[in-house]
């Protein structure tokens, strides 16, 4: 048992996180948190932990994906049912060019609350608080809306805890099995990504096929016909972490009960911070969001508090420069992880670097530097002799509008036709699949590499 405790956190400084104008109905939210059962086990994010150690290695692949966050008023089966369909299309892609186990986690049931870059926000010359996702207060533009409500909490477990238990059923009921292949693709998805994902599908519909007509079965056709698919999120509102934080009763550790894995955000990982000191404690895999403003000091401090036991699996760095900038940042922190000898899985994020104000007044992501920055990434690694583990996306099943470009060649003035999300533009199926197939090309050449490396 450490001396760590759940509650180590309010005792640090905090950013990002809402001050609730009644204690009362906090604590009442808090209480009835803390009878409810974990949405996870220790058991399941230790697997994680190790998938991730694999990924590490070389061994598997990282594929995390979903909202930017989640809304209360757009929740429905159908839309986890598509981003499920979309993360196992782009899974069988990677899988199919990488050669490796690909490891899904969505962000998803639990992705509630978001960092602002201001705390308020002005529309005609009115100033209220910044919108901080629907587990805190809400999107309409009214003073009443802004103000953050403890029950909110309630109603995100509750609606956590029903996509979980969907996403349990698809991963284990059928839904996920690969002869199954062909019926994952939706109906927008552009016809050059279809065919490129079909041809994938028949070939490996094909090798199924020869297996069972040689009388392969058992326990090989059972891992074909399940998936292992995990959640994750930012661990933002710590009352909420820590209301739902057990003590594992094998081991004592400490969980984390809200998502399998849960990282600290750009703007949060001060070292002497709140959510460092939340997150250094609990047993799960932890990410960590590297910006720009990153020092190799301060990762070192980092890594040191939040993985003393330098454990494969345990942290993932995140790294988020923006396109142009990853052959400035990435080496010098890749130079800090090995002057400590520190095991992490490097993990590409695209998306965070690279949003604008487009022409039309839309915030979004232009689809050619999410693939700069993915490309230099994988470019930055193969030079440094490094592991790229794995990838972080926003993204949808919907058919939305919200980054521009891509085969389908969404224009700014486009944006406003399917324009959902509720903060950070997001890829579509489209856009998303077509960044797997980029992925897919970028693994399958560095594996090339490696064996040309190892003949020579």
């Amino acid at each position: 048992m450490s001396e760590w405790q759940k509650s180590n956190w309010r005792a640090k400084p905090r950013v990002q996180m809402p001050d609730y104008t009644d204690p009362e109905a906090l604590a009442a939210v808090e209480a009835q948190l803390s009878k409810y059962p974990p949405l996870v086990f220790a058991g399941e994010a230790r697997r994680l932990k190790q998938h991730l150690g694999a990924a590490g290695r070389g061994e598997a692949f990282l594929l995390q994906g979903g909202d930017c966050a989640e809304a209360f008023e757009q929740f429905s089966a159908d839309a986890i049912r598509d981003t499920f369909k979309v993360m196992l299309q782009m899974a069988m892609v990677l899988t199919y060019g990488a050669k490796v186990p690909v490891v899904k986690v969505g962000r998803m049931a639990g992705q509630f609350a978001k960092p602002r870059s201001a705390p308020t926000e002005v529309i005609d010359g009115v100033e209220l608080p910044s919108y901080r996702g629907d587990i805190i207060n809400e999107l309409a533009f009214t003073p009443e809306a802004r103000i953050p409500d403890p029950r909110k909490m309630l109603q995100a477990y509750t609606q956590a805890a029903a996509t979980l238990n969907l996403l349990r059923a698809f991963s284990t009921g059928g839904f996920a099995d690969m002869k199954r292949v062909h019926s994952w693709t939706l109906g927008f998805t552009s016809d050059q990504e279809v065919q490129k994902y079909a041809e994938i599908a028949t070939r490996i519909q094909d090798t199924i096929d020869f297996m069972a007509a040689a009388g392969i079965s058992g326990e090989t056709t059972h891992e074909f016909s399940t998936v292992e698919f995990y959640t994750s999120h930012e661990s933002l509102l710590l009352e909420y972490e820590e209301a739902l934080t057990r003590e594992d009763s094998t081991s004592g550790d400490w969980l984390a009960g809200s998502g399998h894995m849960i990282w600290i955000g750009d703007r949060t990982r001060q070292p002497d911070g709140a959510h460092v000191e939340f997150c250094s404690g609990v047993l799960n895999p932890i990410g960590l969001k590297c910006g720009p403003t990153t020092t190799a000091e301060d990762l070192k401090v980092l890594m040191n508090k939040l993985n003393p036991q330098n454990e494969e699996g345990r942290l993932t760095l995140i790294a988020r420069f923006g396109a142009g900038n990853v052959g400035e940042h990435l080496p010098r922190l890749i130079k800090a992880v090995r002057e400590e000898g520190a095991k992490v899985t490097w993990v590409c994020d695209p998306m965070h670097g690279n949003t604008i104000k487009s022409s039309t007044g839309y915030k979004t992501r232009p689809f050619d530097s999410v693939l700069r920055e993915v490309r230099d990434f994988f470019a930055v690694h193969s030079a440094e002799g490094t592991i790229p583990g794995g990838v972080h996306f926003e993204m949808t099943g919907q058919d939305v509008t919200e980054c521009t470009g891509g085969v389908r060649a969404v224009t700014e003035e486009d944006l406003s036709d399917r324009y959902h999300t509720a903060c950070d533009p997001r890829l579509n199926a489209s856009q998303s699949l077509e960044l797997a197939f980029l992925v897919a090309e970028e693994l399958s050449a560095l594996r090339s590499k490696r064996e040309e490396r190892q003949a020579s």
